[in-house]
C-alpha cells in the first residue's frame, strides 16, 4: 500500500476573467475631477471622444506600461479599459492627434492647471526652484531637435531642453513647464520659465538656480519683477584672491559633519557666502584622479598606434565629409615613466579651487541659512530623476514640435499627480515616487465573468501607500 505524502497541484484550467493595474487609473481620475481636466481641456476639443478621458488615459498608462503611443492604443482599447474611462474604441492616430492638440495649446493648459493650483492650496510661500535639462531626440524631423550638452551623455543625438519651475521646500511641487530647442543654454533659457509663472508669485519671493542661469541680465530680471534670488556662482579671479587669503582657523564652522567653513561678504545689492568644503575636496580630488586615469589609457592607447604604425581608433579622428584634416599625433609618454606621466595628468587638471564654491544673494542671510536653502533645490533635481526614470519620458521619438510638446505634457502631469499625492499626504513626503507607482500598479482589479452573464469585480494587492492615496478621492478605509 502506497501512502500519499505531498499534495497534488490543482489542475489549471484557464477562464476568461481578465486582471489589470487600478490604483493607477483611479487617482489620476480621481485628481482630475480635483484639477477639473473636463473645464481645462473640455474647450479644446469639442468633437468626438473627450480630450480630458483621452488626457487621463495617457497619464494612467504613463505611470504603467509605458510604452509607445502605439501600444498605448492597444493597451487601453480593451473594453474593461475603455468603460473605466468612459470611452468607445478608437484608432492608433487618435493619440498622435491628442498630443497635437495638447502641444498646440500648451500655455493656455499650463496656465488654468497653475490658477487651479493655488485656488485649491494656500500655499505659505511661492519661493521656487528653477532648472532645466535635456532630453534625447531620435530623428531628424522636428524642428525642435538640436545638438547641445547633453545631460544624458548622448552628444552624438539631437535633443530638446526641458525647463522646471517647482514651488520650494515643503511644498515641492512642479508648476511651471518651457521646452526649447536643445542647443539653448540655461542662461537664455531662463527668462522664458521665470516669465511663465511670476504672475502667481508673491512679492518678495525668492528664486533659487545653480550658476548655469547665472548672469547680470536674470538677476535683473528677478529684482525688477520685485523679488530675490539666491544662485551660485562660477568661480573667477576675484575668488583666487579669496582662496588665496582664506584661513579655516578665521572662517565660520557652517556644516561640522561635512567639514563646511565660510566667510560672508557683503556688497551694496548683493551678498556672496563663500564656502570651503572637505568633503567635497575630496570628491573633487578623487574625479579628476578618474579623469586622469582615463586620460592615460587614452595616450597610451595612442602611443601604442604610433609605435605600430597604424591608423588611430576612430573615437580619435574627425568624422565629417565637410572637413579635411591633416594631423599628426605625438605623445610623451616615450620620455616619462607611466608613475610620471599620471602625476603629470593629476597636477595640470588640479587648479586650487577644489572645495572652494560661492553662493551669491540679493537677501542677507546667515551663511548656514544660504547653504541650507541651495542645498534644498536638490528637489528639482529629483524630479528630472523621476521624469526620466520613474515617468520615463525619454527618448522622445520622431514627431512634430507639437506632438514633443503634448507628450513632454503628459509626462509632466504624471509627475505634477505624484508631487501632489506626496504633498497631501504627510506620511508619503519622504517617499520615492517609483514605490508610490509601483504601489498604485500592485493594486489590480479582475474581472470575473460569471455563468449568468453578469460581471464581478475583485479588487486585490491593497497596501499602506495605495490605501493612503485612495482614501482622499473615493473613501476607502
Amino acid at each position: 500500500m502506497t501512502n500519499q505524502t505531498k499534495l497534488r497541484t490543482y489542475t489549471i484550467r484557464p477562464t476568461d476573467n481578465i486582471s489589470f493595474p487600478i490604483g493607477t487609473i483611479l487617482s489620476v481620475k480621481g485628481y482630475s475631477r480635483k484639477l477639473g481636466f473636463d473645464m481645462l481641456l473640455g474647450k479644446h476639443k469639442q468633437k468626438g471622444i473627450s480630450l480630458a478621458r483621452l488626457t487621463e488615459a495617457l497619464i494612467s498608462y504613463r505611470l504603467t506600461e509605458n510604452h509607445s503611443i502605439t501600444k498605448a492604443s492597444d493597451w487601453i482599447n480593451r473594453p474593461e479599459l475603455l468603460s473605466e474611462f468612459s470611452i468607445k474604441g478608437f484608432e492608433q492616430r487618435t493619440f498622435f492627434r491628442v498630443l497635437e492638440i495638447l502641444g498646440q495649446n500648451r500655455e493656455e493648459i499650463l496656465f488654468g492647471i497653475r490658477n487651479v493650483l493655488f485656488e485649491i492650496f494656500s500655499f505659505d510661500h511661492t519661493n521656487t526652484n528653477f532648472d532645466w535639462t535635456s532630453i534625447v531626440l531620435h530623428g531628424e524631423k522636428a524642428p525642435l531637435g538640436a545638438y547641445g550638452y547633453s545631460r544624458d551623455h548622448r552628444p552624438d543625438k539631437k535633443q530638446i531642453t526641458m525647463g522646471i519651475a517647482e514651488l520650494a521646500n515643503p511644498i515641492n511641487i512642479p508648476f511651471g513647464l518651457t521646452i526649447k530647442a536643445g542647443n539653448v543654454n540655461d542662461q537664455k533659457h531662463f527668462p522664458d520659465t521665470f516669465s511663465q509663472v511670476k504672475n502667481h508669485l508673491k512679492e518678495g519671493s525668492m528664486i533659487i538656480t545653480d550658476k548655469g542661469a547665472n548672469c547680470k541680465e536674470n538677476l535683473d530680471l528677478i529684482i525688477a519683477s520685485k523679488m530675490k534670488y539666491l544662485t551660485s556662482k562660477k568661480l573667477n579671479r576675484s575668488d583666487d584672491k579669496r582662496i588665496k587669503s582664506f584661513d579655516i582657523s578665521k572662517a565660520e564652522l557652517v556644516d561640522r559633519d561635512k567639514g563646511v567653513y565660510g566667510v560672508k561678504y557683503t556688497f551694496p545689492s548683493r551678498n556672496d557666502y563663500f564656502y570651503f568644503s572637505e568633503s567635497l575636496k575630496e570628491k573633487q580630488l578623487e574625479a579628476k584622479s578618474r579623469k586622469a586615469e582615463r586620460q592615460l589609457l587614452e595616450a597610451k592607447e595612442i602611443q601604442k598606434s604610433i609605435e605600430n604604425s597604424r591608423k588611430l581608433p576612430k573615437k580619435f579622428q574627425i568624422k565629417n565629409a565637410l572637413v579635411d584634416v591633416k594631423y599628426s599625433y605625438q605623445t610623451k609618454l616615450s620620455k616619462m615613466s607611466e608613475k610620471d606621466a599620471l602625476e603629470l595628468l593629476k597636477m595640470t587638471s588640479i587648479n586650487g579651487r577644489e572645495g572652494f564654491f560661492c553662493i551669491t544673494s540679493s537677501e542677507n542671510l546667515t551663511l548656514k541659512e544660504a547653504l541650507e536653502i541651495y542645498r534644498q533645490k536638490d528637489s528639482i533635481e529629483k524630479i528630472f530623476h523621476s521624469l526620466k526614470n520613474e515617468i520615463v519620458i525619454k527618448p522622445l521619438r520622431v514627431w512634430s514640435d507639437d506632438s514633443i510638446y503634448g507628450a513632454l505634457i503628459i509626462g509632466f502631469l504624471a509627475q505634477f499627480i505624484i508631487s501632489l499625492m506626496k504633498y497631501e499626504n504627510e506620511e508619503l513626503r519622504h517617499v520615492a515616487p517609483k514605490f508610490i507607482k509601483t504601489s498604485l500598479m500592485n493594486l489590480t482589479v479582475t474581472v470575473e465573468f460569471l455563468k449568468d452573464m453578469t460581471k464581478r469585480l475583485i479588487y486585490s494587492n491593497f497596501d499602506p501607500i495605495n490605501r493612503l492615496i485612495l482614501r482622499q478621492n473615493y473613501g476607502i478605509t
